[in-house]
């Protein structure tokens, strides 16, 4: 039998997490629980997050239709029905707008693979959707793309959307992947970023089919493991691209070759190799202003 007012209680909690991780500012963001087929349990509107309690939240059906609840539903509830929609295993959806990883998608930079062993597991590659007007029908739509292949998704310009079978599960996933930007951010102001060996990725990845978590890296042919290779065909909707993390290459005839990578391997063209190059370019560039002056 479920215990609606447990899950309540546990909506709020998650809200307050929320809130004093500096997720949710203000009356940012919103929750969801599936309690039914065609119930759904969710956070209201302009309110914080983190003093929601059980009362305030509201009930809609899978159209978004208000059912019950005091107060107003979330207008972003829309995002929530749509990932429901999809996924039949999905109970719970949690959207919020941690600041590491809503950097990323402001920037459109994608988040790359094999820095950190418990985003190989638990995460996996994570996509960006498309920006859209949030609310709208559009906005939820743009997820349905990645619905099926991540726990987790960017939204450009906005914030993230999470879900899994509980709503702690829901939140996990968000917090792992801000922890993980903002270590991204904080290595790469140090200098650099040592990614995984093949073996070693491969290592993760084989781990990670052991204990039961699927990942489409292991249904694509002739990809790197480290490319950021599931979701690349999405890049030019979205405006996503490699500009700041460079993913390593470990063979010819991967997915796809970043247009952007000076030295054509996939990794920006080391600081010893870059100097010459440009001391070339100058000295010819000299010399043919230098003959044109003599004519």
């Amino acid at each position: 039998m479920l215990n609606v007012h447990k899950i309540k209680q546990e909506i709020c909690e998650i809200g307050d997490r929320l809130y004093k991780r500096g997720f949710a500012a203000a009356n940012d963001g919103n929750i969801s629980y599936r309690i039914g087929e065609n119930e759904v349990l969710c956070s209201p509107t302009m309110i914080c997050k983190g003093f929601m309690k059980p009362d305030d939240l509201c009930i809609v059906d899978m159209d978004g239709k208000q059912i019950a609840g005091r107060r107003k539903a979330t207008s972003e509830i829309k995002l929530h029905l749509a990932i429901m929609k999809s996924r039949s295993d999905i109970k719970s959806v949690v959207h919020c707008h941690p600041p590491h990883a809503t950097a990323f998608g402001i920037a459109r930079e994608a988040v790359p693979m094999c820095v950190l062993p418990e985003v190989e597991i638990f995460l996996g590659e994570v996509p960006i959707a498309r920006y859209a007007t949030p609310g709208s029908q559009e906005f939820a739509d743009t997820i349905l793309p990645f619905v099926q292949k991540s726990n987790v998704i960017i939204l450009a310009n906005h914030g993230t959307v999470s879900f899994g079978n509980t709503v702690e599960q829901a939140y996990w996933y968000t917090e792992i992947l801000d922890a993980y930007c903002r270590m991204l951010m904080l290595a790469q102001s140090l200098g650099r970023i040592n990614y995984f060996t093949e073996p070693e990725a491969k290592a993760l990845l084989d781990l990670k089919q052991k204990l039961g978590y699927k990942d489409p890296r292991a249904e694509l042919q002739n990809c790197e493991l480290c490319a950021n290779d599931v979701f690349r065909s999405s890049w030019k909707e979205s405006g996503v691209d490699q500009k700041v993390f460079q993913p390593p290459r470990f063979q010819e005839g991967s997915c796809a070759t970043p247009a952007n990578s000076p030295n054509g391997n996939g990794s920006p063209m080391p600081d010893d190799d870059r100097e010459p190059l440009i001391q070339a370019i100058t000295d010819r560039v000299m010399q043919a202003l230098q003959a044109g002056s003599r004519s």
